[in-house]
């Protein structure tokens, strides 16, 4: 019988008191795409870590093709085959995409970097997975989902023996994440083996051979995906049945609450966008990546600067030149980078929580402490927010309980218009439902909702209408009679 290609057996790992892992074992063989299945805290980025030689096990051992491996450094894994794909994006922004896929392996000419010869190989692997991509484009000029794209290339520009991706479509379009896809069966093809973490259950039973599932740091369920059962994968990984994922109840739409016409930004190629949302409905913006949905909706909140159109609230038009003043009109967004933009990661909850509406708390140099600590305990229990306290600093959170925390910070505002840009990304099924929730709460209390998606059931199963963008512009607007995933992504696709 053929040794394993990756085997790790009883990893145990405690931060302080705090046991993350205990006794977790994990194998892959050749060819073998495993799914690595958990809520956010359950301990699968601590493994990953552990196996990357980010982190060192308490205890354990890892075997490579039979052979035991000390893995003490991020070089020790590469020296072992090992890439490994992180959910956050660890680029550097200011230098080009062929810089990024070799760093730390550059080639070198007569004692220099040779940049000719990374662009030329970068550009054919580019070109080769058909991603419209030049190898000389820095990293800053991307967006999100291109930067995840630039992660992906460079994971497997080098020769791998096993490929770790976290949540790699987390960011992708449809069509990227086709690509990645296709990424994934060519590697396969090759005999590497990959581990694959997401809490997309449909892209698990699509491209997964097995999954392995994690609670509280232990293994709870090692299933052949063919024998797999969605409702079984879901009580394994929460610990209970959710008796209903998405929550949508029927509520009384009102008058429009924000109208947009002709809304153009030239610099980041948005032209004539027209929509509307009402006070108590929740409308979706869908389309692929590089359609300007996110950038759409930072000109709108003020944070990009629009050349022409109008800004209606209630029916009256309103200027809007920084967010300050969206702010004011009570217009919020939440965005879909809630590391980067959405949180200060090295201060602590009770900052974050009340950062948007400091006024509120401290007047003439004298902070309300008692109004402040009653806002965070309100959202605290109203979200199940899962913290020791406030004063817990906020990168130590899961994604979940972070993307909480970043709708906690703005509904303390009561806004009119709550924009949610990707409101669910990276967070498991558990806070997902919860968010849900939360989302269709807001709108039974009148709220006018925009959620900005690249997960297509989100937009079918939450949302009232659609508008679906593409290259800058509306290219349609669905009701919910009409929704559909072809319905969209034909709609999506349609350039003029």
């Amino acid at each position: 019988m053929a040794e394993k290609l990756l085997k790790m057996t009883n990893i145990c790992k405690s931060f302080g008191t705090n046991k993350v892992l205990d006794g977790i074992e994990i194998e892959v063989d050749k060819g073998e795409v495993v799914a690595l299945l958990g809520e956010n805290g359950a301990g699968k980025s601590t493994l990953i870590k552990i196996l990357g030689g980010i982190y060192h096990a308490d205890q354990g051992e890892i075997y490579i093709d039979g052979e035991l491996k000390t893995i003490n450094s991020v070089s020790d894994a590469g020296d072992n085959g090992i890439r490994i794909i992180h959910q956050e994006i660890v680029l550097v922004p200011d230098r080009s995409i062929a810089a990024n896929v070799f760093l730390g392996r550059e080639y070198k000419k007569n004692g220099l970097i040779d940049s000719k010869r990374m662009q030329r190989e970068t550009q054919a692997l580019i070109d080769e997975l058909g991603i419209p991509l030049r190898a000389n484009t820095l990293v800053r000029e991307l967006p999100l989902g291109m930067q995840q794209i630039v992660e992906i290339i460079k994971a497997i520009s080098a020769e791998a023996k096993i490929v770790v991706m976290d949540e790699p479509t987390s960011s992708l379009s449809h069509a990227e994440t086709e690509t990645l896809f296709g990424i994934i069966q060519r590697l396969t093809k090759k005999g590497v083996g990959v581990v694959y973490i997401s809490h997309r259950l449909d892209e698990l039973f699509r491209i997964t051979d097995r999954i392995l599932v994690i609670r509280d740091g232990i293994s709870v369920g090692n299933v052949k995906t063919k024998e797999a059962r969605r409702e079984e994968l879901v009580n394994m990984m929460v610990g209970r049945e959710l008796t209903s994922y998405y929550t949508r109840n029927a509520h009384d739409v009102g008058d429009i609450a924000l109208e947009v016409k002709d809304f153009c930004n030239e610099a980041d190629g948005i032209s004539n966008v027209n929509f509307h949302v009402r006070y108590g409905e929740v409308v979706g913006f869908a389309g692929l990546v590089g359609a300007k949905r996110t950038e759409t909706m930072k000109t709108i909140f003020g944070v990009k600067k629009k050349t022409s159109g109008k800004l209606l609230l209630d029916g009256k038009e309103v200027k809007i030149n920084k967010p300050s003043d969206a702010i004011k009109q009570g217009i919020v967004y939440a965005s879909e980078d809630r590391k980067q933009e959405g949180l200060v990661l090295m201060n602590d909850i009770e900052f974050n929580m009340g950062l948007a509406n400091l006024d509120e708390y401290i007047k003439f140099l004298h902070i309300d402490k008692k109004a402040w600590g009653e806002m965070i305990k309100e959202y605290k229990e109203k979200f199940s927010i899962k913290i020791t306290s406030s004063k817990q600093i906020a990168g130590d959170l899961s994604g979940g309980n972070q993307q909480k925390v970043v709708l906690s910070k703005w509904l303390a505002l009561h806004p009119k218009v709550i924009i949610l840009d990707e409101p669910t990304r990276g967070i498991d099924v558990g806070s997902k439902s919860e968010i849900y929730e939360i989302i269709d709460e807001l709108a039974a209390n009148g709220c006018a909702i925009i959620i900005v998606s690249s997960e297509l059931p989100e937009i079918i199963n939450m949302c009232n209408r659609c508008y679906v963008m593409c290259e800058g512009k509306v290219s349609g607007e669905l009701k919910e009679a009409d929704f559909s995933q072809e319905a969209i992504m034909t709609m999506a696709t349609n350039r003029e």
